[in-house]
């Protein structure tokens, strides 16, 4: 497994509209190779440091991710500015132990 930690600031828009967009993408993401799972985050106070956090299969995946059309599409959204990205591969033995691993239905 693979992690990934995206931050980025939304620009020209209210949190509200935001929402909106953000749920306009999702079933893009949910159909994305490799990605188990995404957790959208947003800070309520402001409109910085929205991002989201992504499980991935493995890096492999992240990395196809990256030149997929949804990810340039992200990247090239108006409202979108100062994205980063940080990836971070998991420890799985402590991981488990600790239930950081939801399990799904297959």
């Amino acid at each position: 497994m693979h992690i990934q930690f995206v931050s980025l600031d939304i620009v020209g828009i209210s949190q509200d509209e935001w929402s909106k967009v953000a749920e306009e993408f999702a079933p893009a993401f949910a159909d994305v190779p490799g990605l188990v799972s995404k957790v959208w985050l947003v800070d309520p106070e402001t409109n910085s440091c929205c991002g989201g956090i992504y499980t991935w299969r493995d890096r492999q995946a992240m990395e196809d991710y990256a030149t997929s059309d949804l990810f340039k599409a992200v990247v090239a959204h108006p409202n979108l500015a100062n994205i980063k990205a940080s990836d971070y591969t998991v420890m799985e033995t402590p991981t488990r132990i600790t239930r950081g691993f939801v399990e799904t239905a297959v």
